[in-house]
């Protein structure tokens, strides 16, 4: 075990590398290639069916943790896992390996096939990506701060200084405040730069603008204003190069996630505090309850003429609900310090049942499409 302790740390330099370099170059470029105005037009409720599988997994990870009872810390890690899915590396080499195929199962050129594919993972990763560290974030930091904090915590810490007392928890030593005594008046304008102010520098704001929901802004921009993307995209583009040299440190980021889920998987063989019945539980909902409810929600939304027919772009939708959960949960929990060694145990298992359950729906969509 110390071994593979050692091979954990020597790729936590890989983890910042993928957190800071490789996800937001790959999600960049991925992004400014293939979206356009006209594209974003046609694909657009390919990201509302990403959130709509966020939110039928929160759902039911609501209903498991009430059902299960795990320790409360670990509540978000299990509504995040059963929420969001690995839409990164898993779209981006499923997707265009089945248009690669001798007998391409949707018909058409391999190679449109293939540019389409990575437009659909593109996007639905920048979805993914925003989503999880938007509003996951948020819920895994505020579960795990039941687990380190002091049982006195409540209490409000009374200084007693020069006669008087002051309430530490609201009037923190340090923090500048305004005082206004009747007959000082604070204008609206300088309200107004204080809260700007605080907005700026809050630690919240800077966790959801995380490095690969920055590159997807830019992607997006890119790919949809015309003059910026002939600028960087195209055999005569002047700033091509740019692109060129983004794109080749960006293809290093699937072989380096997936490189870091074997990691998180053989972290998982040293055990965690979870129990069977959650791990249980979170394999049922993502590798039925999910697939199943997608079928519905394509079904209604193919009845109701919110997206084409083309075979393709519906089984990238149904694909979505049978994904594993996310690898940046991991990252995450890393960060906060809190549920790794649960979050490996969760993945080790889910991705072992994947083999199987995610051959079955990917050879049953495509019956149902084609």
């Amino acid at each position: 075990m110390d071994i593979f302790r050692l091979f954990i740390i020597s790729l936590m330099p890989v983890l910042k590398m993928v957190f800071y370099v490789f996800y937001p170059a790959l999600i960049g470029c991925g992004l400014a290639d293939t979206m356009t105005l006209e594209g974003l037009a046609d694909l657009w409720f390919l990201p509302v069916n990403v959130l709509i599988t966020c939110v039928i997994g929160s759902i039911l990870g609501w209903i498991l943790v009430i059902v299960t009872k795990p320790p409360r810390h670990l509540w978000g890690l299990v509504i995040s896992c059963t929420s969001a899915a690995n839409l990164g590396n898993m779209l981006l080499i499923i997707l265009p390996a089945l248009c690669e195929e001798k007998n391409n199962p949707f018909g058409g050129v391999a190679s449109t096939c293939s540019a389409n594919g990575k437009a659909y993972a593109s996007l639905s990763l920048a979805i993914q990506i925003i989503y999880i560290w938007s509003v996951l974030y948020f819920l895994l930091r505020m579960y795990a701060n039941n687990e380190v904090k002091e049982t006195n915590s409540n209490n409000s810490i009374i200084v007693a200084a020069n006669g008087c007392t002051r309430d530490v928890l609201h009037d923190p030593v340090g923090l500048p405040q305004i005082h206004n005594d009747g007959n000082q008046k604070v204008s609206t304008t300088v309200k107004f730069k204080q809260l700007f102010m605080k907005i700026m520098r809050s630690e919240n704001l800077r966790k959801i603008f995380a490095p690969a929901t920055i590159a997807a802004i830019v992607g997006f921009l890119i790919g949809i204003a015309t003059p910026i993307r002939k600028t960087f995209i195209g055999d005569n583009a002047p700033l091509r190069v740019i692109y060129s040299a983004t794109e080749l440190i960006g293809n290093a980021g699937i072989p380096s996630i997936t490189l870091i889920v074997g990691a998180n998987l053989l972290k998982g063989l040293s055990g965690s505090g979870v129990g069977p019945s959650v791990i249980i539980g979170i394999l049922i909902i993502r590798n039925i309850f999910l697939p199943i409810s997608g079928i519905g929600v394509i079904k209604a939304a193919k009845h109701l003429s919110l997206v084409d027919e083309d075979s393709f772009y519906l089984f990238t939708l149904l694909i979505q609900y049978a994904i594993p959960p996310a690898m940046n949960i991991g990252t995450i929990s890393q960060m906060l310090g809190s549920g790794e060694s649960e979050f490996s145990m969760i993945m080790l298992w889910n991705y072992i049942v994947a083999i199987l359950t995610l051959t079955f729906w990917i050879v049953f969509y495509m019956w149902l499409v084609i």
